[in-house]
């Protein structure tokens, strides 16, 4: 890279509680560009992350250990995983190094899953700021478990922690509802599905609250907290079946708008191509529209479909 231009790159950096389906998604993510003809390169930023499915360009696990750390400094996973970032930080000489011979590749960044490093710690942020200054755009793709839907408490939870996480991380940011392909696993949606993602009137979220005999007590701190949210009116979702190319496509329209991604006409046919062949067989789950249809009233549907015909 000596001598040469700078050149714009862009990524993902792929955060989210653990569990969430950050390395799933950067795996299934990573073919799906592939298909389209984009260059990907994943990075692994997470010292935990063992046994990775996808092919990593750059690991961070070649810098710095999590055993290693617990080891030498008697620490427990989650104050090892914060040194780890915190060292990484301190080291980005390194992270530059690997990542300037990869100029011209779409980055996917596997990030650690510690809450705490994306509400209130320095270090993942301070290095997404560096990175920014290496003319890298990124996005931050916010994964959650589609399953706290069903849990009117949880869901409150859930989108307090993501407000916290657009504030602190201070990237353009994409919220994921994951799993969508095993929601109704924990049973039916108490509303239609685009109230979740659209974070609707949580009024009534809060009605459901009160018929809870412990929550009954805290009404007071729940409509503080809905209100909070409702007043910065910054999160929502997006729902995510990894196996869905549909589902894939609406979350990489999303991001590319995000962070100003531009594609030309080459990738535009290969997405034609993969989706008029994604309407056979190769679809083992039901799109995120059919979720949709599921989770409907009967008279919401029908009022898509009509719109849907005209």
């Amino acid at each position: 890279m000596a001598g040469a231009a700078p050149t714009t790159a862009f990524g993902q950096a792929v955060i989210g509680p653990p569990g969430s389906g950050k390395t799933t998604y950067c795996l299934g993510m990573s073919e799906f560009l592939r298909a389209l003809g984009r260059r990907v390169a994943v990075v692994n930023l997470d010292p935990a992350n063992e046994g990775l499915p996808y092919e990593c360009a750059v690991d961070v696990g070649e810098l710095v250990g999590l055993g290693d750390v617990m080891d030498a400094l008697q620490l427990g996973p989650n104050g090892g995983l914060l040194y780890c970032m915190e060292y990484l930080e301190a080291n980005l000489d390194w992270l530059r190094a690997k990542l300037d011979p990869l100029r011209g590749h779409y980055f996917l960044f596997d990030c650690p899953g510690q809450v705490e490093l994306c509400t209130h710690h320095g270090a993942l942020r301070s290095i997404f700021s560096q990175m920014t200054q290496w003319d890298l755009r990124l996005t931050a793709v916010h994964l959650v478990d589609s399953h706290y839907c069903t849990d009117p408490a949880k869901f409150i939870s859930v989108l307090c922690t993501s407000l916290a996480t657009m504030l602190h991380v201070e990237l353009p940011h994409v919220n994921l509802l994951s799993k969508m392909d095993l929601i109704e696993h924990y049973g039916k949606l108490a509303f239609n599905l685009d109230y979740y993602t659209e974070v609707l009137d949580l009024s009534y979220l809060l009605d459901h609250l009160a018929s809870d005999p412990f929550f009954r007590h805290y009404r007071q701190l729940n409509e503080k907290l809905v209100q909070l949210i409702e007043d910065y009116s910054l999160v929502s979702f997006i729902p995510l079946n990894i196996q869905d190319k549909e589902s894939i496509q609406r979350v990489l329209q999303a991001v590319d708008k995000a962070n100003g991604y531009c594609f030309g006409v080459q990738e535009q046919q290969s997405l034609e191509a993969m989706m008029s062949a994604a309407m056979g067989a190769d679809f083992h789950f039901s799109s995120t529209l059919g979720l949709q249809e599921k989770y409907l009233a009967p008279s919401e549907q029908s009022v898509e479909q009509e719109a849907m015909q005209l």
